[in-house]
């Protein structure tokens, strides 16, 4: 049974949600996944006046549906992820939620715990106030750090929204775009021989770096001229390269895994033909070069226009809290992607510091905990925005 938390308590609900251990099975082999913890929420959501369900989108690891506020006046999504990545090197013990210093450590406290926690309370306290002309989803999602079947299977369920906020760490501010990703992996092929037979030889791993080379020209001179107003410009970096037998053995096979960020505008299949493209020149310059590339995995960048209603009331919300408004790109994927692709304009805004995901010391202001439910109070009971 969990421990009653007082309606709208932002700050003690991410304690509770910290202190579950939720790594995602997917990264972390043996990790226990959501089930804990979405039980824990979806017990402290009803207790605080939803109508909240699991919904299981792989074995034993549910998602938290749960609504509250009028059916017929419109609808908001709130919408975060409850799976953490794994706890090695950490600085600090992962699940205790300690605070010092105005600040809650965990794994999981920022990205993104926090912001579950801040939406979940923003909608507790309205619908409390007896404020809300709308209906709220909260939707509390599995596998996000992985392929996001969570989310996926939301939109795949039928649930649609006016709009959405991804509460993901923002430093709260207002990010209507993120860049995709395109995982390729780069096969090539060469003859294994004594590593003094250069006459029959052939050297994968040099060919790897010659696409590799072609690769960081593209980069320099085609990609940093594709710019997008919040995000800068489109990257791609070589994430790990495999091959070789021995010393003296030419190696006659090379595998080169690369990440390619994309713009809006750009896709997966772009990214792979670039990579092809590059193969191209090297067998233009009279080199035999045997290669395959292959799309493994991708998602698709998200873009909200800055004038969009979702955008305005989120401003005039945080306005209204005496934030100052601040609008900025986001660097990492989000599911905000997922959503804006089923047609629910999408946009990120939440408690936390995106470079502390992941890391070895990983953390939440408490405050900005607070300050997040505050504006996104204000922005639930306006909901439906001006059109």
């Amino acid at each position: 049974m969990t421990q009653a938390i007082t309606p709208g308590d932002a700050v003690a609900l991410t304690r509770l949600l910290v202190r579950h251990d939720s790594r995602n099975p997917s990264l972390v082999p043996g990790a226990p996944g959501e089930s804990a913890v979405a039980r824990a929420l979806a017990d402290v959501l009803r207790d605080w006046g939803f109508a909240a369900q699991l919904v299981e989108t792989l074995p034993d690891r549910p998602n938290v549906i749960a609504r509250i506020g009028p059916p017929d006046g419109g609808t908001l999504m709130l919408n975060g992820h409850i799976d953490t990545v794994g706890v090695e090197g950490m600085l600090h013990p992962p699940f205790d939620a300690e605070e010092r210093d105005g600040r809650m450590y965990g794994r999981g406290s920022a990205d993104m715990k926090g912001g579950v926690a801040a939406m979940c309370a923003a909608a507790a306290r309205a619908a409390g106030a007896g404020a809300l002309r709308c209906q709220v989803i909260v939707t509390a999602v599995t596998d996000e750090e992985f392929e996001s079947e969570g989310t996926r299977a939301v939109i795949a369920s039928g649930i649609r929204a006016d709009a959405a906020i991804v509460t993901e760490p923002t430093r709260l501010t207002i990010a209507p775009a993120h860049r995709g990703f395109a995982w390729i992996e780069l096969t090539l092929r060469g003859r294994a021989a004594h590593g003094s037979r250069y006459d029959i030889g052939v050297d994968a791993i040099r060919h790897a770096a010659l696409v590799l080379a072609e690769l960081d020209v593209l980069e320099r001179e085609v990609l940093t001229t594709r710019t997008h107003r919040l995000l800068g410009h489109p990257s791609l970096h070589a994430s790990t390269i495999e091959g070789g037998i021995g010393w003296s053995t030419y190696p006659d096979r090379c595998v080169v895994r690369i990440e390619r960020r994309t713009l809006p505008g750009e896709s997966a299949d772009g990214a792979l033909v670039e990579v092809r493209d590059a193969c191209e020149r090297v067998r233009a310059r009279g080199i035999p070069l045997e290669a395959d590339a292959v799309l493994l995995f991708s998602q698709g960048p998200s873009d909200v226009a800055e004038d969009a209603p979702v955008v305005r009331a989120l401003a005039r919300a945080m306005e209204d809290s005496g934030e100052e408004v601040a609008i900025a790109g986001l660097s990492a994927w989000t599911d905000a992607a997922l959503l804006n692709d089923a047609g629910i304009p999408a946009i990120c805004y939440g408690p936390g510091d995106i470079s502390l995901a992941h890391s070895a010391t990983e953390w939440v202001p408490t405050a900005e905990i607070e300050r997040a439910a505050a504006v996104l109070d204000r922005l639930v009971r306006a909901w439906p925005a001006e059109r």
